[in-house]
C-alpha cells in the first residue's frame, strides 16, 4: 500500500486534470488516501469537494460531519456541508453551517470570505423563497377549505329543508356568502400572492439582516457601502483593524460616479480689470 504522502500527491495531481474528469478521479484517489489515514480531516473535506461536484449530496454531508467530528472548527467542512444541505432543501441547516463557516473565515481573515459571504446570502435568499412558496400554498388551502365548508353547510341545510321557498332562500343566502368570501380572497390575492423578494442592497454585509437604520461608511476610500447602525457599533469590537481609512481605495462603485464638484470649483476665477 502506498504511503499517505504519496497518495496526497496523487490527489493533488488529479486536481490539475481537466474539469470533465477531475471529480471522478479525485474521488477515487482520495478514497485510497482515507484508507491510509482515516483520522486526517483534510482528506474528508477533499473527498466532500469531489463528491459535491458529482452531486452526491448525502455523501458530502456524511464526509463533512465526519470531518467536523475530528475537527469542529474546520471551515471547509461547514462550507461544503452548507452547499450540500442547500441542494437537498434543508435551508435552516444550510444557513446554520454557512454562518459557522463565515464566522471562522472572519476570525482568521481567510481569503475565502467573499465566497462564504455569498453562500450565506444565497442560503437566506433560498430559505426566504421557500417560505414564500409555503405561504402562498397555505393561503390557497385556507381559501379552498373555507369555501368548501360554506358549500357543505349549504348542502346540509338544503337536504334538511322541505319547503321549496325556504330552500331557495337558503341557497341564495349561501351562494351570496360564497361569492362574498371569494371576492375577499380575490381582492387580496393581487398583493398577498405577489412574489416578495429581498433585494441584495437591503441586506447588511456584516450581520446579514435587513437594514432598518442604514448608515453610509467608507466614503473616504471611494468605496461606499450601507450598513446597519448597530452592526457598525459592534463590528470594531470584533475586528482589530476596523478603520476603513486604512484600507486601499476601491474603484468598484464610487469610481464609476465622478465626485460632486464643490460650489467653489464651479465659481469663475476672479480677475482684476484694467486700471
Amino acid at each position: 500500500m502506498a504511503s499517505t504522502p504519496k497518495r496526497k500527491s496523487q490527489f493533488n495531481l488529479s486536481l490539475s486534470l481537466p474539469s470533465t474528469t477531475n471529480p471522478q478521479i479525485s474521488h477515487k484517489s482520495i478514497i485510497n488516501s482515507i484508507i491510509a489515514d482515516a483520522k486526517n480531516p483534510a482528506l474528508y473535506t477533499n473527498r466532500a469537494m469531489a463528491r459535491l461536484k458529482l452531486g452526491h449530496w448525502e455523501s458530502v454531508i456524511a464526509d463533512c460531519q465526519t470531518c467536523l467530528a475530528l475537527s469542529p472548527s474546520n471551515m471547509k467542512a461547514h462550507y461544503y456541508l452548507a452547499q450540500a444541505q442547500l441542494s437537498i432543501r434543508d435551508f435552516d441547516s444550510a444557513l446554520e453551517n454557512a454562518l459557522a463557516a463565515h464566522k471562522l473565515c472572519a476570525a482568521t481573515n481567510d481569503k475565502s470570505l467573499g465566497a462564504v459571504t455569498a453562500m450565506v446570502l444565497k442560503c437566506k435568499k433560498d430559505r426566504w423563497g421557500d417560505r414564500e412558496k409555503k405561504r402562498l400554498r397555505l393561503e390557497r388551502e385556507v381559501e379552498e377549505r373555507m369555501l368548501d365548508l360554506l358549500r357543505r353547510d349549504r348542502d346540509e341545510m338544503l337536504m334538511a329543508e322541505e319547503s321549496e321557498i325556504e330552500r331557495r332562500m337558503i341557497e341564495e343566502e349561501a351562494n351570496e356568502k360564497i361569492a362574498t368570501l371569494s371576492s375577499v380572497f380575490e381582492a387580496s390575492r393581487s398583493q398577498n400572492q405577489k412574489k416578495r423578494e429581498v433585494p441584495d442592497w437591503a441586506i447588511d454585509d456584516i450581520s446579514f439582516d435587513i437594514m432598518v437604520d442604514p448608515v453610509i461608511v467608507s466614503f473616504l476610500t471611494l468605496d461606499i457601502h450601507l450598513y446597519k447602525r448597530d452592526s457598525i457599533l459592534i463590528f470594531p469590537h470584533r475586528q482589530k483593524q476596523a478603520n476603513p481609512t486604512n484600507a486601499p481605495p476601491s474603484w468598484s462603485i464610487s469610481a464609476a460616479t465622478p465626485p460632486t464638484p464643490s460650489p467653489a470649483s464651479l465659481s469663475p476665477p476672479l480677475t482684476c480689470g484694467p486700471t
